[in-house]
């Protein structure tokens, strides 16, 4: 049976410069109501290599420590309609509001998706609003692989040196 299904709010760094982006919280994430709470997702365990903010650490502890880091957090979806947790199911996807979270958070400099779901959802639906209503915002995309599971064509190390890559120069 087909899910309405409502994401979080953004974990914000006010001063930092990147944002990585979902598309929609999976199941696992839902029913814990905390982002990448799978316990084979390789997002946190990513992040503790990258910003300290890893897996051994509460919840609450890891947010603030990547918010500290200058990353925040997102997804690219408000709202959707979705069976299960694929990103190939979702259906009736609804937009955040990115316009106020980029006058929220001037100084965000690069957006990273987290999967090509994530990325594509945000050219189709956000980019071209942001383009015409933040004409004099330049903002550098950039896709990255997958840290969900499902995603099994990428090693944890090869994922792990992609984010690196991405993360490295703007966080050090």
């Amino acid at each position: 049976m087909t899910q309405s299904l409502q994401g979080f709010p953004p974990v914000l760094s006010p001063q930092g410069r990147v944002l990585i982006l979902g598309s929609m919280p999976g199941a696992a994430s839902l029913a814990a109501r905390q982002y990448y709470a799978h316990p084979r997702n390789a997002f946190w365990p990513i992040m503790g290599c990258l910003t300290g903010s890893g897996p051994g650490m509460p919840y609450q502890e890891r947010t603030i420590k990547l918010a500290q880091a200058g990353v925040s957090l997102w997804d690219v979806l408000a709202t959707c309609q979705r069976e299960g947790s694929l990103d190939t199911a979702i259906r009736d996807a609804q937009p955040n509001d990115f316009h106020s979270l980029f006058q929220a958070c001037p100084h965000l400099t690069h957006v990273f998706f987290n999967g090509r779901k994530a990325e594509q959802l945000f050219v189709r639906d956000v980019r071209p609003g942001l383009e015409k209503n933040l004409p004099s915002r330049s903002l550098i995309y950039m896709g990255l692989p997958s840290t969900s599971p499902a995603h099994a064509g990428r090693t944890f190390e090869e994922k792990c040196r992609a984010w690196q890559d991405a993360l490295e120069a703007l966080l050090l």
